[in-house]
């Protein structure tokens, strides 16, 4: 059985989905009583994307690179994309038709970083970590002041239009900035306002 100096607990909400949402994180160095909560909330997100964010941030959370991290979820879609490896398949597309590409990037470059692992748990299943979690997701999505998830606020009804030759993301609401992937990584150019 492999061993892990983290283990990574994580769950996202979204009220409506579309909806107010938020995530949260339970993170636990293995063999210690260090444990950190962490949770944030967006005025208008997906569930999809609070599961997908609370392991991004997990895992960017941690200081130091190359760590055994287990990370413990009830989201499948995120589980099965990882561990089916999904999402490298989608990567070599350039994630062309695929939901969330902004996140997924930003996951790919924060995974590579450690040695991950995935393990799914259903959910409202009794799990303490994994309850604490959903409490965290669900208080962060009822904060006032919520943050903006300007990406999916900004697509045209959950659409991107992908220009595959230079890899351009056009938002259709949104004109004052343009998001570009050059190696897998997103650029934001934000233009003047006039």
């Amino acid at each position: 059985m492999k061993s892990y100096q983290v283990h990574i607990y994580t769950d996202g909400a979204a009220k409506g989905n579309p909806g107010n949402g938020g995530y949260g994180v339970v993170m636990e160095l293995v063999g210690t009583n260090y444990k950190k909560e962490f949770y944030e909330g967006f005025r208008l997100t997906t569930n999809n994307r609070m599961e997908l964010l609370a392991v991004i941030v997990g895992l960017e959370k941690l200081k130091n690179h190359n760590m055994t991290v287990l990370v413990i979820s009830d989201s499948k879609y995120v589980v099965d994309a990882v561990e089916k490896k999904w999402v490298f398949g989608w990567e070599k597309k350039n994630f062309t038709g695929k939901k969330n590409p902004d996140l997924w990037i930003r996951f790919l470059k924060v995974y590579r970083k450690h040695q991950v692992d995935f393990k799914w748990i259903k959910g409202h299943n009794n799990h303490p970590q994994n309850e604490r979690c959903d409490e965290l997701a669900v208080y962060a999505s009822g904060l006032p002041n919520l943050s903006v998830d300007e990406f999916y606020e900004s697509m045209d009804n959950g659409q991107l239009t992908i220009d595959n030759n230079q890899y351009f993301l056009s938002f259709y609401q949104n004109p004052n900035y343009q998001l570009s992937i050059v190696n897998y990584q997103l650029i934001i150019t934000f233009a003047p306002l006039i």
